[in-house]
């Protein structure tokens, strides 16, 4: 806190203190206003310090993180969660090409087994993101743990459930898992649908992730054949960067989002979709959306650089 200023004795004396308070005024209204808005300069100066000092800590120091956004929610994961979650979409979506409906579905189920980590262990013998069983009969192991695997097993148990695109997803969910704890489910419905509405394309500039510098070496093509194992989208190496011509500007939206999610763990440090473009940052950069310095051809052109 400043110091109150005291005045020097030697002035003091030379007045009364009616005399003291007349001459102050008269003869120094700057000071008066000076030792009026110091203070609350410092003050303010402190509280701007602060602000940068918590902004470049967040921005320098905060964990990678990614956003995802649909209407008006909000989500925050870690890249691993986010990657794992688009993985779960576009192998309902794009490759089997069901209803983002059911991904909504698939998404809510591995928010609650797992929280989208793709879990080495589990209840009993249960193992990855849908903690299914091999005992069960879910596959060996290494195939559960395979998250296109799993995501794809539940897929095909989900269709076998009658009426699982009217009843609720929490039923349906249960349906599938017959677990211990039938209506947790219902409290993931939220934040699983924002997560399908935004991977699947839905919505524009829905994912953003806030990421640490690379390090290491990229591969792109074998990024381009996860890609393709994934959603069965098929994407042209060239050089440091994957081309991509979808079907539609939702298709595009959803590669887009795949690559974004999928950057950390595949060192992507750009992608560009028409005239947008995401770019790897390590601050609030990150989880937004910028004009493209070099547009790609059209809004159904995505391009992932290295």
């Amino acid at each position: 806190m400043p110091s109150t200023p005291t005045e020097d004795p030697r002035g003091v004396e030379a007045f009364d203190d009616h005399d003291f308070y007349d001459e102050e005024h008269r003869r120094h209204p700057v000071r008066r206003a000076l030792g009026c808005l110091l203070p609350l300069a410092l003050i303010a100066g402190l509280g701007y310090g602060g602000w940068r000092f918590y902004e470049h800590t967040r921005d320098n120091w905060g964990s990678p993180t990614c956003q995802v956004r649909a209407d008006t929610f909000v989500s925050e994961w870690t890249p691993e969660q986010a990657a794992n979650a688009s993985t779960i979409t576009v192998v309902g979506t794009l490759k089997r090409g069901l209803p983002d409906h059911a991904a909504t579905i698939a998404l809510t189920t591995a928010i609650q087994e797992s929280k989208l980590r793709n879990l080495t262990y589990g209840d009993r013998d249960s193992l990855g993101l849908f903690q299914q069983r091999p005992s069960m009969g879910w596959g060996t192991s290494a195939q559960i743990l395979d998250p296109v695997y799993s995501s794809d097993k539940f897929y095909s148990a989900m269709l076998k459930v009658p009426d699982w695109q009217t009843d609720s997803v929490g039923d349906v969910a249960q349906s599938v898992q017959k677990s211990g704890f039938p209506d947790a489910y219902d409290e993931h419905v939220d934040q699983g649908r924002t997560l399908a509405t935004a991977l699947s394309g839905q919505v524009t500039e829905g994912v953003g992730c806030r990421l640490d510098a690379v390090t290491g070496t990229a591969d792109p093509a074998a990024t381009a054949a996860k890609l393709t194992a994934q959603s069965g989208v098929r994407g042209t190496v060239s050089g440091s960067s994957i081309t991509v011509s979808a079907k539609s500007e939702q298709e595009a939206r959803a590669v887009a989002n795949w690559a974004v999610t999928h950057a950390d763990s595949d060192k992507v440090t750009m992608v560009t979709v028409g005239s947008r473009q995401w770019q790897r940052l390590r601050g609030e950069d990150g989880l937004v959306w910028h004009d493209a310095e070099q547009p790609t051809s059209g809004s159904t052109v995505v391009r992932i650089d290295f």
